[in-house]
């Protein structure tokens, strides 16, 4: 794997120079000797860097750069299927945790939670954690032609994460409840662990965002735009694979409802909002953690509306985006999980990938030129002083740094 990782680099060293090829091989090899490890059962675990837990978002995102290689490296297609079926393992335990430990260790994020079982670092209920494994596993049978990963267990999981959909459109009937004693609001749930209000509109209910901090409204739209896209990719395993007839159309059926549903309330003066309750409560904002309103065209591509979602980009890369930061040295989307004024670099790699070359080559540079020396990309980093950051070590902003580099390199 590292000679592949090597000739990727040199891609990238030909058209953004020396040293941005050398940030790149260190992080794709970071990646693959740092933060996994192959259990006894050959499933592979995957930490986030400088957290020893699993998310099922981190653990696929911190793979994509790989996907484009899986065809000429055989052990690379063997490593992501490998940390497929960890993740399906995961969902089989516990479908509405968002982040494992490497078996029953019983550590946890905050011991005082009112989830506490041990295989679980934190039960933090995020859509997208359900959708990512599953986009993942599809990207995987497309690009090697191997259905190996699609076992009973995974088939178990598909069914599951459709039921489990489909009950949080209706989140009054839901059993999950989650609460932090004497957390800020935005680390627990109000309501006893229900969490705020809302009414059915046909999407389904999610407690969290990407970022962990808790919804202030249930109906989170980029998670419920990308969990239509990964229901699609369910409709297709289940078609192909399986030859499940009704997980297909159940899966198809609800992708629909939810984009009926995000078109019907989730659309806000001609874009996107951020989050909505259905009964008046609207967040018009975006922020930098994925899925986000950024990312559509990246993770919905077949279910995003173009025009909307262009006028949405502009509302976001704007001073109306409450997250979006100006500094001395950078713009760029934050998020309220970090202090006022941090740009994070995952979300200028989103405006690159979902912009034109030019954005790509000034945002790769820019994000280059903003991890203050430590050769390592940040979770954020003051717009004014990049010397001022948070996580020294992040594989997730790692991997979109590459894959913004790889996609660079593919422009020419």
């Amino acid at each position: 794997m590292s000679e592949t990782m090597a000739a990727a680099a040199d891609r990238v060293r030909a058209v953004a120079g020396e040293r941005i090829g050398d940030l790149v091989e260190a992080a794709l090899l970071r990646t693959l000797r740092d933060t996994v490890t192959i259990g006894d059962d050959g499933s592979a675990f995957v930490i986030t860097g400088d957290i020893p837990a699993m998310w099922l978002r981190d653990s696929t995102t911190q793979l994509t750069p790989y996907l484009r290689f899986l065809g000429e490296c055989p052990p690379l297609a063997e490593l992501v299927a490998a940390v497929v079926r960890r993740q399906f393992a995961c969902l089989e335990h516990d479908p509405y945790a968002n982040a494992f430990n490497d078996g029953p260790t019983g550590a946890h994020y905050e011991p005082g939670d009112l989830c506490d079982d041990p295989h679980v670092w934190e039960q933090k209920y995020e859509v997208d954690s359900l959708a990512h494994p599953v986009t993942l596993a599809h990207a995987l049978w497309r690009k090697t032609g191997s259905a190996g990963v699609f076992d009973a267990r995974a088939h178990r999981v598909l069914r599951t994460i459709v039921a489990q959909l489909r009950l949080e459109q209706r989140h009054d009937d839901s059993p999950y409840r989650f609460e932090r004693p004497g957390a800020i609001p935005t680390e627990t749930l109000a309501r006893g662990g229900r969490g705020t209000p809302v009414a059915v509109t046909g999407m389904t209910w999610s407690g969290f965002r990407p970022s962990d901090d808790a919804c202030t409204y249930g109906y989170h739209i980029p998670a419920n735009l990308f969990a239509a896209q990964a229901l699609l990719a369910i409709g297709e395993i289940a078609d192909e694979v399986y030859r499940d007839a009704a997980l297909a159309t159940g899966a198809r059926t609800l992708s629909r409802e939810l984009v009926e549903g995000v078109e019907s309330h989730g659309i806000v003066d001609g874009t996107y909002a951020y989050e909505v309750d259905g009964l008046g409560g609207v967040l018009r904002m975006d922020d930098a953690n994925t899925p986000s309103l950024l990312s559509l065209p990246l993770i919905a591509p077949d279910v995003v509306d173009a025009d909307v979602w262009r006028a949405t980009r502009a509302f976001v890369l704007s001073d109306a985006n409450p997250y979006y930061f100006r500094g001395r040295v950078a713009s760029g989307i934050g998020s309220p999980h970090t202090k006022p004024g941090r740009v994070w670099p995952i979300a200028l790699a989103v405006e690159g990938l979902t912009g034109t070359p030019a954005d790509r080559r000034r945002l790769l540079h820019l994000i280059a030129g903003t991890d203050a020396g430590t050769g390592r990309v940040h979770e954020s980093f003051d717009a004014s002083d990049p010397a001022t950051f948070s996580r020294p070590w992040f594989s997730w902003a790692d991997s979109m740094f590459c894959e913004l580099a790889l996609a660079v390199a593919d422009d020419r």
